[in-house]
């Protein structure tokens, strides 16, 4: 695991985590192009929900219990159904041609934060 000055960052190992960063950066060139008059909302509103995922995901690995680090993963998981959403109406609003590989990639955060959700979910064996 890294470790920066005495810091577990067991986030970081996560492929939801690491699927949500790249997803970050999708987003952030996405956007670049949409309008100046969108600047401060669809914009900021699609980079804020983007950005939560992977900050979410990483604050609950960092938390002590199993029932937090869930929460914080359904926020997650919100973070992204409002991110999935504020694509379609981007999509409609002709701000973007093709969102398929947004698309893909927001279902496969999606899929791998599921995973992780039920893996902690699942009782540990005696």
């Amino acid at each position: 695991m890294s470790q920066e000055r005495g810091v577990r960052r067991k986030h970081r190992d996560l492929l939801a985590w690491q699927h949500a960063i790249k997803l970050v950066k999708v987003v952030y060139r996405l956007t670049a192009a949409f309008p100046d008059a969108e600047r401060f909302g669809l914009t900021t509103q699609m980079r804020r929900a983007a950005v939560s995922v992977p900050s979410n995901i990483a604050e609950g690995a960092a938390r002590t219990t199993t029932k937090e680090y869930l929460h914080f993963l359904g926020i997650a998981r919100g973070s992204l159904s409002e991110l999935d959403t504020q694509l379609v109406i981007a999509h409609e609003l002709a701000y973007c041609e093709n969102i398929d590989d947004v698309e893909q990639r927001i279902s496969d955060t999606f899929g791998l934060l599921n995973g992780l959700i039920n893996s902690l979910k699942r009782p540990e064996p005696p």
